[in-house]
């Protein structure tokens, strides 16, 4: 059910069951009349404002609230059509949680937008620690101030991207809409002292809002990836490359983790259960996400014609590079916390189900 916000007028994805919802652009929440009105269709009532140590009235459904979008963040001007994309790279440098291709990836990613997929410098923003603007080092508050940027103001016929490479967890999942029973996370540069970011969050924030013709591409390269997205969706695929639909809708009344609309893929380094590699092993030169790697490799060997072509090549770039030369253990999957023969499968979810080798993959 769509309402608008009682505060800002944003199109709101109303959850069934759910008495109000928090507005994920002003942070207001906005109840529903308990009785149908004349019409025989529900009303708003009125805005509530609760504090963020207030207590909510059981019944009510609050996700969790994003940060406010920052004036320095670049303002695109125009209809649909705009391309926007949010390149997140974190290394932990000089912490024991230390990786050394994130920022590569990183670079890579925004060189692959701009050369390959018409985006241009001011529709990019990049979170690494080589920035020198405050605003763009990657913690948690300011991955979910460019988080809130992406999705503000989308409009019908846009293309919104967010890629993410760093470490990240799971924790146990407490209001049971994990299959698994883990929530996903990503983590921040300052995730020890600050916290993650939970897949409840990431969820709320860039893909619940999203309406009726905007598309977003989500691209993680982080350990226990797959469901990071929480999207009703995932593609298990076999060795052979043959696929079928997973539903992971959450079962408890209330809960809708799709979107209001729009169109969301999230392609991921592995499986919630495995860990990705960060490592020299496939550039030869120098040390990326295996996932980033071999998804930019896929698209500049022009073997991502579809979805399902563009997932086969990562899973077999990567089953390839772990067995290494001679088809056995590798430095490569050595590196994945020391398990060796371990391999990573890339994973893709999504809002909604379809031919990943019929539909053509365009960002």
């Amino acid at each position: 059910m769509l309402v608008d916000c009682s505060n800002c007028h944003t199109p709101l994805n109303l959850p069934p069951g759910a008495k109000s919802i928090r507005c994920s652009i002003c942070q207001a929440i906005t109840r529903i009349a308990d009785h149908p009105s004349p019409s025989g269709s529900n009303t708003l009532f009125h805005s509530l404002s609760f504090n963020d140590n207030q207590h909510v009235p059981s019944g009510y459904y609050v996700p969790p609230p994003p940060a406010p979008i920052l004036h320095n963040y670049p303002v695109l001007s125009g209809g649909g059509g705009r391309k926007k994309a949010v390149i997140v790279g974190v290394s932990y440098k000089n912490t024991r949680h230390e990786l050394k291709g994130c920022i590569n990836d990183a670079k890579f990613m925004k060189h692959l937008l701009l050369t390959r997929f018409q985006f241009l410098e001011s529709q990019i923003v990049m979170l690494t620690e080589e920035e020198t603007d405050l605003s763009r080092i990657p913690t948690g508050r300011n991955m979910r101030m460019a988080l809130s940027w992406l999705v503000n103001g989308c409009q019908p016929g846009d293309s919104l991207l967010f890629h993410f490479s760093g470490h990240g967890s799971r924790q146990k999942n407490r209001n049971g809409d994990e299959i698994d029973g883990y929530d996903e996370t990503l983590c921040p540069l300052d995730f020890e002292t600050e916290g993650m970011i939970i897949d409840d969050e990431v969820n709320a924030v860039i893909v619940r809002p999203l309406p009726v013709g905007v598309r977003l591409h989500a691209i993680i390269d982080s350990c226990h990836s797959g469901t990071v997205l929480d999207l009703p969706w995932l593609c298990r695929m076999n060795r052979a490359g043959q696929y079928e639909w997973e539903d992971h809708r959450p079962k408890e009344a209330g809960i809708w983790k799709g979107s209001s609309g729009g169109e969301v893929i999230s392609i991921s380094g592995c499986d919630d259960d495995q860990t990705s590699a960060d490592t020299s092993a496939l550039s030869k030169i120098t040390s990326t996400g295996a996932m980033t790697f071999c998804f930019i490799e896929a698209i500049e060997h022009g073997n991502a014609s579809t979805y399902g072509s563009l997932l086969s090549s990562m899973r077999n770039s990567i089953s390839n590079a772990s067995r290494g030369p001679g088809g056995g253990s590798s430095s490569f999957n050595m590196l994945l916390n020391g398990r060796r023969g371990f391999t990573q499968e890339p994973q893709l979810t999504s809002c909604e189900p379809f031919d990943i080798f019929a539909k053509p993959f365009s960002i």
